[in-house]
């Protein structure tokens, strides 16, 4: 049995850490995300107060979304998209078209997301991948859904790298396996 004093080094302690923990961020992934790009998310080339307007709908049909009132949301967000068409307002959009079960209209509208999205809206941009992952699983495209999850997961999203374990039955089966090992040697 090895001594408690044993020091490990940083690799060996990353090796265990990802052993124990399989679906936490690495280092690597989780210093490439930067929250606070994303503080605001603001059209720059729109005026303020066109922004501002937009925004305000923008977060009344995500209220209105969530009460469950799905086809006023829906009318709100297509009237926030007639003053912009920012990637934040096509997902928040996609998931009330979830929430209709007008499938193709959120894959729409999540394909316009992930094109529109800059390099600053890291967390729109992993939102999309996870919700269009979801739905092309929804859609029995596994292929699809893999690569969106991969995306997600690059960015930072421990949900999607749950996904990515669970739609890879060989990932699961050695998860399993190497907590059951450990289990058997405390």
């Amino acid at each position: 049995m090895p001594s408690a004093n044993l020091q490990l080094s940083a690799n060996d302690q990353q090796v265990l850490e990802s052993i124990f923990n399989p679906l936490e961020l690495s280092s690597s992934i989780s210093s490439q995300v930067h929250p606070e790009s994303e503080l605001t998310d603001i059209d720059t080339d729109l005026e303020p107060e066109l922004a501002s307007s937009a925004r305000k709908l923008e977060l009344q049909a995500v209220r209105l979304t969530e009460e469950g009132d799905i086809d006023k949301a829906l009318a709100i967000f297509d009237e926030a998209l007639k003053l912009t068409e920012k990637a934040s307002l096509l997902n928040n959009r996609a998931q009330a078209l979830l929430l209709a079960r007008r499938d193709e209209d959120a894959l729409k509208d999540l394909n316009r997301a992930l094109s529109v999205a800059t390099d600053q809206q890291i967390r729109t941009k992993c939102h999309a991948h996870c919700q269009r992952g979801v739905l092309y699983r929804k859609l029995d495209n596994l292929d699809k859904a893999r690569a969106d999850f991969e995306s997600a997961a690059k960015l930072g999203s421990k949900f999607a790298r749950e996904q990515l374990v669970e739609i890879n039955p060989f990932a699961a089966l050695c998860n399993q396996m190497l907590r059951q090992a450990f289990d058997q040697l405390k």
